[in-house]
């Protein structure tokens, strides 16, 4: 597909409608619009908010363990179910719940590619209903937090780093030179300070798909990134505002192209621009 290091992890709009019935395969939507799902999804997908089921309430952090294993039992979803995300913005959300998956080593994560547009463009069946499954035994290994998640002081030596090191900032140009500080539909990711970090190149994530919201091929996608000099070589960290676009960039890197250090940095410019002695670019 496409020449992916990957290919598998990508499905087609044909692939899902032949695997509707299936009982081993769970339909996940994801979106930015946490409403959108109740206006009409893929027949037997079920839905994970973001905001509400994937986040700890008080600690600003992913669910422990436990509650992980507790929200995927309740969806139908047991350790061996081949999980099927899609959603809206070009599957923005969907890949940010692929990487919180991929925390707790779920094995088998899949992406739409297209997501809810492509499938809606081609005429396909949407439905209100929402499914109601059997309970799930499901048991999750406490979350890895080490592998493909950056902190802020990890952050800190990954700027130090001469040459073998590359730092992605996804948002819009207009984020990374600081002549935007807020974005009003998000008042939840305020900052005090506009610019970028340290070292930090910009490859906004939406580059990496096409105008269907399929994702390019593997000889674009490749030009894309090492034109800036992110390469297969190099440790890799990218970040945008709250870790959500950067896990689509982390996803196209790790998935589609085969890098093998990336990781993504969820604390972003809503942390770094925000805290006292961390050092910023502006321009």
């Amino acid at each position: 597909m496409s020449g992916y290091a990957h290919p598998e992890v990508l499905v087609d709009t044909a692939w899902v409608a032949a695997h509707l019935s299936d009982p081993s395969v769970r339909l996940v939507e994801s979106n930015e619009d946490v409403l959108l799902y109740e206006t009409g999804h893929i027949p037997g997908a079920v839905t994970i908010d973001w905001v509400s089921e994937l986040n700890d309430p008080v600690v600003r952090d992913y669910l422990d363990a436990p509650r992980f294993a507790e929200l995927l039992a309740s969806k139908g979803i047991s350790t061996t179910t081949t999980v099927v995300l899609y959603g809206d913005k070009h599957n923005w959300w969907a890949t940010y719940t692929f990487w919180v998956f991929k925390l707790f080593g779920h094995q088998d994560v899949r992406i739409l590619d297209g997501g809810r547009a492509k499938w809606h463009a081609e005429g396909r069946e949407l439905t209100r209903a929402a499914p109601a499954y059997p309970r799930a035994d499901y048991t999750a290994p406490a979350r890895d937090d080490t592998r493909i998640r950056a902190f802020r002081d990890q952050v800190r030596e990954h700027i130090r780093k001469i040459g073998g090191a590359a730092l992605v900032d996804v948002r819009s140009p207009q984020e990374y030179t600081g002549e935007r500080t807020h974005m009003p539909e998000y008042p939840q990711e305020g900052t005090l300070r506009g610019g970028h970090i340290p070292t930090a190149v910009s490859i906004p994530w939406a580059k990496a798909v096409k105008d269907d919201g399929t994702f390019k091929n593997a000889a674009e996608l490749h030009e894309l990134y090492t034109a800036q000099g992110v390469t297969p070589t190099k440790d890799v960290i990218v970040y945008c505002r709250i870790g959500e676009r950067s896990s689509h960039t982390w996803f196209v890197l790790t998935y589609l192209l085969g890098y093998p250090r990336v990781r993504n940095y969820d604390g972003s410019w809503t942390e770094w621009g925000n805290a006292v002695g961390l050092p910023i670019v502006k321009g």
